[in-house]
């Protein structure tokens, strides 16, 4: 009672509440900040070289590719000569790869941003060696701008979500603030312990690797998602995955979370946003011609008339994904290049046919342990003279996206209800793509790590779990980063590592369960309920939407 009594004296000073919430901010900012060099400097024995110099090789590609297509030396160097290498990088790697073992995997922003780092860095270490790139340091910029703004946008997700509840937060420790004041504390704390993830840190600073760009667009995706901005929610996540494929596994969450609202049009707003972006990030490749350009102009200039004419609500939505859909009707028909997608995505989805790579806590690894292969069939039937058989493989990624439905329905339920609980909801798509599907490399559950960190404002329970989550993300990461430097004093970890597996496997499929039970809005038994779960009433059969979404200003 006397420490509630403190904190709401404290409080109550406005320039006290100010200067305080500041020296904080700056505390955490800066200790972040100084974090993450201790970790650069203090990995440079177990670096993983690879990631680096495989960027760097691919963006001198883009720069050999670009002198070929130039007359002369000087122009080889423009910007203009930079990105006709980059457009024809694609193709060039298809026409030489042999058997379809194209070395490349990067989406087109992704190829984009080595290529440009490659140029700097050339440019700056004419006679830089190829395996020992320089000038890191600007993608390491990159990480930490990537790093802020995510801790940023879990701030303003938490503190929306909770001033929208209309159900209280199941954390007692919470309890002790004003609840005019909770949102924005708690979204404090979270955007603090994602600021200052460790596996994140690790993947970003020490390996390092670049999987954190693509947190920032899905966390201001289901902001945008949240205040009625489908159509801005599909081209953040098309935007994020030209950059990482990996988003568009868990993309589909925000298909079926408006259908599971009986709200179609937020779905197509959605799918709408998500093709334009694609389409304008790719029509170099699909346009080839002016005669292409041109008949895309018409239709896009004509396709208003028949819109505006009908009286349709957000006439510029559906203008831009049928000019979108256009773009691909064009290029297939017109000799447009799909080598973008060949070796961007579906390459990188074929290329390691195997169950997990290296150390990995999932589903899919304790299936090895006990004999399974990716490949190998889990089903089969014969349908007359018709043979069908089902892989493994297929088998997760359907499980995966049963449960990926599932978890929309909770979210959509949640939202209706204005309850703390969509926040678990919005992570468990990431958890889930790592427990269940196969293919998995041992960085991927950073991402659930980070966006877990919102599990703070919804029950001490879920928090302890993120936390056991953030510490396996970095024990694989760490695990890998030895093994792949085989350090005398640190061959007995890895045996240790090596042995704990299984079991570290069975608790972060627990933890994930846990997750999805909350996430899927199931009371527990009245028997095991304790007193903070009482509040949760039984949810009404409407899916109609709450006042506050009513009043969303509509995109």
């Amino acid at each position: 009672m006397a420490t509630r009594v403190f904190f709401r004296r404290l409080f109550t000073g406005r320039f006290i509440r100010c200067s305080l919430l500041a020296l904080l901010i700056i505390a955490l900012l800066l200790g972040g900040v100084q974090l993450r060099r201790w970790t650069w400097e203090t990995t440079r024995h177990v670096r993983f070289q690879h990631d680096i110099v495989n960027g760097f090789y691919w963006g001198s590609e883009t720069l050999a590719e670009a002198r070929e297509l130039s007359p002369d030396e000087i122009s080889a160097n423009s910007w203009a000569a930079f990105f006709r290498g980059y457009f024809a990088l694609y193709d060039e790697v298809k026409r030489e790869a042999y058997g379809n073992d194209y070395g490349l995997d990067y989406p087109p922003l992704r190829l984009l941003a080595m290529s440009i780092w490659a140029k700097e860095v050339r440019t700056e270490f004419p006679g830089v060696d190829d395996d020992h790139p320089h000038y890191v340091g600007v993608l390491l910029k990159a990480n930490l701008l990537c790093e802020l703004i995510s801790a940023i946008a879990i701030f303003l997700l938490v503190r929306l979500w909770l001033q929208r509840a209309a159900r209280p937060t199941t954390s007692r420790f919470l309890q002790i603030f004003p609840r005019e004041h909770r949102a924005w504390v708690c979204g404090l704390a979270a955007a603090a312990i994602a600021w200052l993830e460790p596996s994140m840190i690790l993947d970003a600073h020490g390996w390092p690797q670049w999987d954190v760009w693509i947190v920032p667009f899905y966390l201001f995706a289901v902001l945008g998602a949240l205040k009625n901005r489908w159509f801005l929610c599909g081209c953040l996540l098309a935007a994020g995955g030209m950059l990482k494929g990996q988003l568009l596994f868990v993309a589909p969450f925000f298909v079926f979370w408006p259908l599971w609202q009986k709200k179609w049009t937020r779905a197509m707003r959605m799918l709408a946003g998500f093709t334009a972006t694609v389409a304008l990030v790719v029509s170099p490749w699909l346009l080839r011609n002016p005669v292409a350009w041109i008949a895309l102009a018409i239709l896009a200039a004509v396709s208003p008339l028949f819109f505006l004419r009908r009286g349709l609500r957000h006439p510029g939505t559906w203008i831009a994904g049928i000019t979108a859909l256009a773009v691909f009707v064009i290029g297939a028909f017109d000799g447009g290049s799909f080598a973008w997608l060949q070796i961007g995505f579906i390459y990188g989805s074929e290329h390691y046919p195997y169950l997990f790579i290296s150390s990995c806590y999932n589903l899919p690894s304790l299936l090895s342990n006990l004999g399974w292969s990716l490949k190998d069939p889990f089903w089969s039937g014969q349908f007359g003279s018709l043979h069908l058989a089902i892989t493994l493989q297929w088998t997760l990624r359907l499980l995966y996206l049963g449960a990926l439905a599932l978890c929309a329905r909770g979210a959509a339920r949640h939202t209706r209800d204005r309850d703390p609980r969509l926040l678990i909801a919005i992570t468990m798509p990431w958890l889930l793509m790592f427990a269940l599907l196969g293919q998995m490399h041992e960085r991927y559950l950073m991402w659930g790590a980070v966006v877990s960190a919102v599990a703070f404002a919804v029950s001490v329970r879920l928090c302890v779990i993120h936390f056991i989550i953030s510490f396996a993300s970095l024990t694989m990461i760490a695990h890998v980063m030895l093994i792949d430097k085989k350090l005398n004093p640190s061959l007995e970890t890895i045996e240790l590592l090596n042995a704990l597996r299984p079991y570290a496997s069975g608790l972060v499929l627990a933890c994930v369960a846990v997750c999805l039970w909350d996430a899927l809005s199931v009371r527990l038994p009245i028997l095991f309920q304790s007193r903070r779960y009482r509040w949760l009433e039984a949810a009404s059969l409407s899916l109609g939407p709450s006042p506050e979404e009513i009043r969303t200003v509509r995109f």
